[in-house]
């Protein structure tokens, strides 16, 4: 089911309009950078890229900004501020999840960040939803099943060919996120490794593909196996209903794959959805509910990835535990202990 209505599309990600910005006299300005903050970034190893889950939040004035911004300026305008921030070097971008965005609005995203930079995006849901949803925005589709379902061909036209014309070198990981679903709708459990397979294998080489479940029951060593034959790798999702992330871990044998992906998006603790997590949690401006046994689990695979030199990709949301900037800035210092020897 999807995690935010397609009327908030344009306000959480849209791309950078390059005529505003280049006629703006006052760009967006990021918040100067604390010396404790550089000095951990240049000890967090390159191959860990950590950031958050879009940009777009008033709330992170003093954290990332400078001074207060409206959402809509941020969004158009605020990505090249963002990427100044030395312990943000990716972002996930979701508005692709509720519609293919053309390969030019990608291609400004990356106009807008350094050469380092690396965007993690979630592929759209046709491919990834057996049945639409009784949701609002899929109108009259609602209830039937989904013919571009594992579709191959719609996902390497719609959804890959963009994500490489668009970003480049600067795509780090194309999410394709299965929302929690009819097991049987997916095959069930012992079959979905297959049709996954099948899937992952007539997708163009070069990407690094990602695959986020949200149901816990296909967390199986076929499952894994799929994956691990196409170089894919299992996303790590910090969500409620589904195992620790250490425990997802060690089910796929993600430090034995091509790289650590990792979207940590609600504390499991809590027993919140997104939107009451939004209510608790707004403007984003502080740690509220720490989790510090997730954030523990997440920087011992960090720690251990940086040490067999396999890339990590962790974006974290503002409702894991109030602040997602804040969130990075915890997660790096434990990681760099960690490679330090500290238990």
């Amino acid at each position: 089911m999807a995690e935010r209505g397609t009327s908030q599309l344009d306000l959480f990600g849209s791309a950078p309009d390059s005529r505003t910005s280049n006629r703006r006299k006052d760009p967006v300005l990021p918040a100067p950078v604390r010396e404790d903050e550089r000095a951990l970034a240049a000890r967090l190893p390159a191959s860990v890229r950590m950031g958050t889950s879009s940009w777009s939040f008033p709330g992170w004035t003093g954290l990332v900004w400078a001074r207060d911004y409206p959402s809509a300026r941020l969004a158009q305008e605020g990505l090249t501020a963002y990427a100044e921030r030395p312990l943000l070097r990716a972002v996930g971008v979701d508005r692709t999840f509720y519609a293919p965005v053309p390969a030019d609005a990608l291609r400004a995203y990356a106009d807008a960040v350094p050469e380092d930079f690396r965007f993690v995006v979630k592929a759209h849901d046709a491919c990834t939803v057996a049945r639409f949803p009784a949701h609002p925005r899929y109108g009259a589709l609602a209830g039937q099943d989904n013919p571009r379902f594992l579709d191959a061909a719609y996902a390497a036209e719609a959804v890959v060919a963009p994500y490489v014309e668009g970003l480049g070198e600067k795509g780090g990981v194309l999410v394709f996120q299965f929302p929690p679903q009819s097991l049987s709708a997916l095959g069930g459990a012992e079959d979905f490794p297959r049709r996954l397979h099948g899937f992952l294998s007539a997708l163009p080489r070069g990407p690094l593909y990602a695959v986020e479940v949200r149901n816990a029951a296909l967390l199986t060593p076929a499952y894994a196996a799929a994956m691990r034959t196409v170089g894919a790798c299992h996303a790590l999702a910090g969500w409620p209903g589904m195992p620790s992330v250490a425990e997802q871990a060690e089910r796929c044998r993600v430090l034995e794959g091509t790289a650590v992906v990792v979207r940590w998006m609600l504390n499991p603790h809590m027993g919140l959805d997104y939107e009451e997590a939004k209510d608790r949690y707004a403007p984003f401006a502080r740690l509220v509910d720490e989790d510090s046994s997730t954030r523990d689990d997440l920087a011992r695979l960090c720690a251990g990835a940086a040490r067999r030199a396999i890339p990590v990709y962790v974006t974290v949301n503002n409702k894991a535990e109030g602040s997602a900037p804040l969130s990075v800035e915890r997660l790096a210092a434990r990681t760099v202990e960690l490679l330090k020897g500290a238990p």
